[in-house]
């Protein structure tokens, strides 16, 4: 999973928001879909840009990631780089396009863990949680150091 920062938290969050509000989600659309609305945040791209880049070959995200080349120069491994520079990796990415993380779907009552990947109440659903871990590991790591008291010891 992602190492927690928080440029990731960030991001994810205003995925889920732009997702939530939006009326243009299709999970179907390379740039409108669960790792599309991430994709357009961290890499500035538009979704119609995003879209194009990933039309150049074929396949879903997944077949994208699982075909990913760091130094092909292909456009959409471009986009594919980015994400990972930025501090995901590609099994966060697949596992964000159908919605599948163990980890993330643990923090789910076994009711509710039955998420629909093209559903965008799902997909927010999804990234509450995963940002929730996130901002749960970066908290359990901060150490704060108490600098030593001095005792003033004083006769009566």
């Amino acid at each position: 999973m992602a190492k927690p920062s928080l440029e990731i938290v960030e991001a994810l969050r205003k995925a889920a928001k732009k997702i939530e509000e939006s009326d243009n989600y299709q999970w179907g659309h390379m740039g409108a879909c669960n790792c599309g609305f991430l994709a357009q945040e961290v890499t500035k791209l538009t979704k119609a840009e995003i879209h194009r880049r990933a039309m150049e070959r074929h396949g879903d995200w997944t077949e994208h990631l699982n075909d990913y080349c760091p130094v092909n120069g292909l456009p959409f491994d471009a986009i594919i780089s980015e994400l990972i520079a930025f501090g995901f990796d590609s099994s966060d990415l697949k596992h964000l396009e159908k919605l599948s993380d163990p980890g993330i779907l643990r923090t789910f009552s076994f009711a509710e863990r039955n998420l629909q990947h093209n559903v965008k109440q799902d997909v927010v659903k999804y990234l509450k949680a995963w940002i929730k871990l996130l901002e749960d590991e970066l908290v359990a790591n901060i150490k704060i150091e108490l600098p030593e008291a001095e005792c003033l010891l004083t006769e009566v």
